[in-house]
C-alpha cells in the first residue's frame, strides 16, 4: 500500500539526482556492451542485448536519482523529510538540537575518525556535502542524521529557521 500523500507545504525540495553527464556515458557502455555481446549474431539475437542493457540502465540510473529531501510545515508542525521511493524517514523538528553544513572534509570526517556507529546516514557518493542534524532525544539512540545535499548552507539555515524556540536559544 502507497504512503499517503502528505498536505504539508514544501519549504524546502531537493532531489539528489546523479550528474548529468553519467547519462551519456551510462547508454554509451551499455551500447559498447549490447554490441560486443551481440557481435555476429544473425537477426534478433544480435539486437536483444541491446534491448535489454538500454532499459536496464535508464532504469539503474533512475533509481539512483529517487532520493528526495523535503522541509514540510504541517499543521501538527515542521519536520524534516527523506523519501526513498516509496520509503519515507520522518524527522520533526522539536528532535532537532542542532544542525551544521558541512564541505567534503567535514562530510569525511563524520564518515572516518569521528562517526558513530549509531547514525543515520543517508549519503550519495557523487555529491561531496552533507549536513549533520544532532538530535536531542534521550529515548533515541541515534545521535545524528547524515544527509546528502548539493546546498548544504540553505539546508542547514532553512532547518535552523524553524526549530523550535528552545533549540533556537541553545544555539
Amino acid at each position: 500500500m502507497a504512503p499517503a500523500r502528505t498536505t504539508a507545504t514544501p519549504r524546502l525540495t531537493e532531489r539528489l539526482t546523479v550528474p548529468w553527464w553519467w547519462w551519456p556515458l551510462g547508454v554509451a557502455l551499455a551500447a559498447f556492451a549490447a554490441a560486443e555481446i551481440g557481435l555476429g549474431a544473425p537477426g534478433p539475437r544480435g539486437w536483444a542485448p541491446l534491448a535489454v542493457l538500454l532499459p536496464l540502465t535508464v532504469g539503474l540510473l533512475l533509481w539512483f536519482s529517487r532520493l528526495r529531501l523535503r522541509l514540510t510545515e504541517p499543521e501538527d508542525g515542521p519536520e524534516f523529510e527523506i523519501t526513498f521511493g516509496n520509503d519515507r524517514a520522518y524527522l520533526p523538528l522539536s528532535a532537532i538540537r542542532e544542525v551544521v553544513a558541512l564541505d567534503a572534509s567535514g562530510r569525511a570526517d563524520l564518515l572516518g575518525p569521528y562517526a558513530d556507529p549509531n547514525a543515520f546516514v543517508v549519503l550519495r557518493p557523487w555529491i561531496g556535502t552533507a549536513v549533520q542534524i544532532v538530535l536531542d532525544d534521550p529515548a533515541d539512540p541515534t545521535p545524528y542524521w547524515l544527509v546528502s545535499t548539493r546546498r548544504p548552507v540553505q539546508l542547514a539555515e532553512a532547518l535552523r529557521d524553524r526549530l523550535p524556540a528552545e533549540a533556537a536559544q541553545a544555539r
